[in-house]
């Protein structure tokens, strides 16, 4: 009785028994089915979104940690291309300086490396920018490996074939400075003491006491020795291979002009004499005719530790003495 259903007859006013057919009971089990795929559709989903499979997870995992390697990764590289610029800087401006060889382009250091579109197509394959960054930096380092040992090579080559002047050019610092304490100023821009005005520094500026020792530093033959105007008591030095020196300031002076020095033989006393503010010695090394940075030619005095403090300590270092 609970499962039959009735209606009243409006004619009759008796309760009649309603019969269901066949398009009623298809309609009926159809609404079922169809309710029961969209339920199991939205469980399916909900479970797929939220609930990866093993397989997915274990997928997952591994990503996280291909990112954390190739994280570590970049940074070491970093560090890797930070080493051999420093390389790439001494090797242009102190071993081929010294050899008086040209410095090496910077398009010839970094080469053609692989296109942009490569990398490109790298990250669109990975779907991982930092792989294509870090494939970068890798070709980058690979080719200025190669350049950099090619250019040891070269400067090994050169040095062989060149004793004669290996002992002329200059190597040594002017005055004793094993402390690196005497550096008063470097070469480049600095404030000129007595006009205040911003001056190119064509040398390098050492202090010490009146009537300290001055040394040639390298071989070669005097070619000035006297008073020249704003340096004072100075002595010039030409060593041959397109190489000259200058000391001004001096107190004394003790070569001639027309005389053979050799590396280490004292040439004059530090004084205060011309366009100088207190005792110091005034530096400079000349190299086809033009002034070039001092700094580079100490290499047979300073270790590589003691060359990059002095590098340090005379770019820091603002004011000049003359």
């Amino acid at each position: 009785m609970a499962n039959k259903k009735y209606r009243i007859n409006p004619e009759t006013l008796q309760l009649e028994r309603i019969e269901h057919g066949l398009r009623y009971w298809l309609r009926r089990s159809g609404g079922y089915i169809i309710g029961g795929i969209c339920l199991g559709v939205i469980f399916f989903y909900t479970f797929l979104y939220f609930f990866p499979s093993p397989r997915e997870a274990s997928l997952m995992q591994y990503n996280r940690n291909l990112s954390a390697q190739l994280e570590v990764m970049d940074k070491q590289v970093d560090q890797m291309l930070i080493v051999l610029a420093d390389l790439s800087q001494r090797d242009d401006n102190l071993y081929r300086a010294i050899l008086g060889a040209e410095p090496i382009p910077m398009s010839v250091r970094l080469g053609a490396t692989q296109q942009i579109s490569y990398y490109d197509s790298l990250a669109r394959m990975t779907n991982i920018q930092l792989a294509a960054d870090l494939q970068r930096k890798v070709d980058v380092l690979e080719k200025e490996l190669y350049v950099q040992a090619r250019s040891y090579d070269e400067i090994l080559e050169m040095a062989k074939n060149q004793e004669t002047r290996m002992e002329n050019i200059p190597a040594i610092q002017p005055v004793l400075n094993k402390d690196l304490k005497r550096m008063a100023s470097g070469y480049g821009w600095r404030i000129d003491p007595v006009y205040h005005i911003r001056r190119f520094h064509e040398g390098m500026d050492f202090t010490a006491p009146i009537g300290t020792e001055i040394f040639a530093t390298g071989n070669g033959v005097v070619t000035y020795s006297g008073w020249k105007q704003g340096y004072g008591e100075t002595v010039e030095i030409d060593h041959g291979f397109n190489y000259s020196t200058r000391y001004a300031h001096c107190s004394k002076r003790k070569v001639r002009v027309g005389q053979k020095v050799q590396r280490g033989e004292v040439i004059a006393l530090v004084g205060n004499t011309g366009k100088s503010t207190g005792p110091h010695l005034h530096y400079e090394v000349h190299y086809l005719g033009k002034p070039i940075d001092p700094r580079n030619y100490y290499f047979y005095d300073l270790s590589p530790e003691d060359y990059d403090r002095m590098v340090q300590l005379s770019s820091n270092m603002g004011n000049m003495l003359d």
